[in-house]
């Protein structure tokens, strides 16, 4: 069982991976099943490169996996339920901004 230290310091981290526009996309993009880096480079125009580091920084807090299959690595969301709490997001952002920052 992890310290609460240990417990802060990897919810710390796993925010970090997912505060960047690019790696939320990546997340609701694997949302409709396992992709190569080729395809999910494509579908956010980005390159190769690019994508797998921002996959990398995904994988290293678990949120995603990834299998190599030849030349091609294809990824796959680890823990689905990690949808839920970005759909929570939306709502709290649809709610008034009664306590939250404005013009940020």
């Amino acid at each position: 069982m992890p310290s609460e230290s240990e417990r802060l310091l990897f919810f710390s981290d796993f925010f970090k991976a997912l505060a960047h526009p690019t790696r939320i996309h990546l997340v609701e993009d694997l949302a409709e099943g396992e992709k190569c880096v080729c395809d999910l480079a494509a579908k956010i125009d980005a390159d190769i490169s690019t994508v797998s580091r921002h996959l990398r920084e995904l994988r290293n807090v678990g949120i995603v996996a990834c299998e190599k299959r030849g030349n091609q690595v294809f990824y796959r969301l680890r823990a689905p339920c990690i949808l839920n709490f970005l759909q929570c997001l939306c709502r709290l952002g649809q709610q008034p901004a009664s306590g939250r920052r404005q013009g940020v």
